[in-house]
């Protein structure tokens, strides 16, 4: 089956969506002991959440970049990240999405979320066809990812060290295995249109 070349997919229940960060043990621990980000985390910086777990890890590099050695996962409510999406301004210029760069200029200035759409990784950490999504969270966006969206935080660091183990011993299905099982996630029309996702066929 083919993929949408902008498409979310996440791993998501009935109220909640799954999305991922990495942090270094200073951030990590404390915000897993309190179930929510606190000092020394820093709401007044962007903060970028991936709803992909192996773009996650091409970001962090299986967990073994520095100040990215613990990997989240961050169950945050559908409400909330559909909020971040129905605020949400591209990071960059589209002129299928906004009237002309002045427009897009104002929007961004304006936003607190930036979408990001980059492509995506297959387990060797070779780039995909097909995009995934990043968001950026800014400001009152941050506030409420902390404060009001966050419903647990869970660190999977173990899980990252487990699956790297195994591509390096070259056992490529038994690391598949021990992906979490992502799919394409509802978006509203309204939603999609916002953030210039695919419109499915």
């Amino acid at each position: 089956m083919s993929v949408l070349a902008r498409q979310i997919r996440a791993r998501y229940a009935a109220d909640t969506v799954t999305v991922y960060q990495a942090y270094s043990p200073q951030i990590a621990i404390p915000a897993v002991a309190a179930g929510r980000f606190v000092a020394p985390f820093k709401r007044d910086r962007m903060t970028w959440i991936k709803p992909s777990f192996r773009w996650m890890m091409y970001r962090c590099g299986w967990a073994t970049k520095p100040g990215q050695e613990h990997v989240l996962a961050v169950e945050i409510t559908r409400a909330g990240f559909e909020w971040a999406l129905a605020r949400a301004c591209l990071s960059h210029y589209d002129r299928d999405l906004y009237e002309d760069e002045a427009a897009w200029s104002r929007r961004l200035k304006t936003s607190p979320v930036r979408v990001q759409w980059d492509p995506e990784r297959s387990l060797q950490m070779q780039a995909l066809p097909h995009r995934s999504l990043q968001l950026g969270l800014a400001g009152e966006a941050v506030d409420r990812y902390v404060d009001e969206w966050t419903v647990t935080i869970v660190d999977i660091t173990s899980t990252v060290r487990r699956i790297r183990g195994l591509l390096a011993a070259g056992d490529h299905l038994a690391a598949a295995a021990q992906l979490p099982a992502e799919h394409a996630y509802p978006l509203p029309e309204h939603l999609r249109e916002r953030i210039g996702a695919s419109l499915p066929t």
